[in-house]
Order: C-alpha cells, then structure tokens, then sequence
C-alpha cells in the first residue's frame, strides 16, 4: 500500500504550505513510504484528487484544499482529521496501516484488547458464580429441614415422659374435709394385743 499525500508546491497560502509540511514531516518521522502529488503543476493530479475526495468531506464551495491523504485509491482525510489522529496517537489506523510493533499505537492497541479480554472473563467469572450460589441454596434447606425433624423428636419424647408422670398415683388420699387420712399401722396393734396376753398370762402363773 501506498500513501499518497496531494499538496501544492507553488501555493501563495502560508497556512496550506505549514500544513502540507506537518503531514509531510510526521510522516517522515514515523518513517512511512508515501508519494507526494502536486496539484499546483500536474492538472490530472487536480483532477483526480477533487473527483476521489467524497462529497460530504468537502467544503461548502466543492473544492477540497490541500493537503488531502489516499492510501492508494482510499480516502483517509484533511489535514484536521490528520491532525486528530496524531493527537489521539491513531495516525496507522488513520492511514489504513498496520502499527509496528514497539510503537505507541500498537501498545495502546495491545493495552485496549487486555482490557476487553480481561473484562469478558470477569463477567463469565460472575456469572459461573452465581449458578454456584443457587446450587447452594437447596442445601442449605435440606439442612435445616432435617433439624426441624430432630427438634419435633425430642418435643415428641418430652411429652411422653410428662404423661407418665401425671399417670403416677398419689401416695396419700385427700378425705373430704381436706385432711389427709394416715395408713392404719395394723403391725402395732397385733404386737399390743400378742405383749397383753403374755402380761396375763404370767400373773395367773404368779397367783
């Protein structure tokens, strides 16, 4: 690919031939082949760049100034879409070329992609993370439904045993006056009754 830069050698304006020097001296800097055209000595060059230069990119009387910029039959653009370029350090994409490796351009390009790259990941990252999350959640409930069965379980047995304790009789009997009524000691009174008859006993031996 060749770049192709329309310029005027022989114009009058100070302001077209500061601007065809910039394009010219930028691109000798980056060291890009180019060919320069003079419009101002060869009437085809005139020509051709007037009828090759889009219509919405030219002025409002139709005659587009120089510096104009092809690469080969490709319209790249003026010298204030140039200049753009440079100050956003995007002058090979503004040419159509590819940066060299090591240049601001192509670093910046590298550092763009990392970014977006990265940015995908983060997102496929997340995503895989929540689907984690809810896998998790039904767990959780398995867990606290078999706690809830171990809690009814043990209220199950707490009230069995409280049932028998109120099935247990009383010792004593609570009579109708309100006092309680004692056993009847039938042991003591046999004893009594077995102690007098031997008193008896003995005194009608002893008379």
């Amino acid at each position: 690919m060749v770049i192709k830069v329309f310029l005027a050698t022989s114009s009058g304006s100070t302001a077209i031939k500061k601007k065809q020097q910039d394009v010219v001296g930028f691109l000798e800097a980056l060291k890009v082949d180019y060919t320069q055209l003079d419009i101002a000595c060869n009437e085809e060059n005139r020509k051709w760049m007037r009828q090759n230069v889009p219509e919405e990119k030219k002025p409002s009387n139709g005659i587009p100034l120089p510096p104009q910029i092809f690469n080969e039959e490709s319209y790249c653009g003026d010298y204030e879409t140039f200049f753009d370029a440079k100050e956003d350090n995007s002058v090979y994409a503004f040419l159509g070329l590819a940066p060299p490796p090591g240049s601001k351009e192509a670093l910046q390009a590298d550092k763009e992609e990392h970014i977006l790259e990265n940015g995908t990941h983060t997102d496929d990252t997340n995503e895989e993370g929540t689907q984690d999350d809810s896998i998790e959640v039904p767990e959780v409930d398995r867990n606290g439904d078999a706690h809830g069965d171990e809690e009814e379980t043990q209220e199950g047995e707490g009230e069995g045993c409280e049932e028998e304790d109120i099935a247990e009789p009383e010792e004593n009997e609570v009579t109708e006056g309100g006092e309680a009524e004692e056993p009847e000691d039938t042991g003591h009174a046999e004893e009594d009754e077995e102690q007098g008859e031997e008193e008896e006993t003995q005194e009608e031996e002893a008379e």
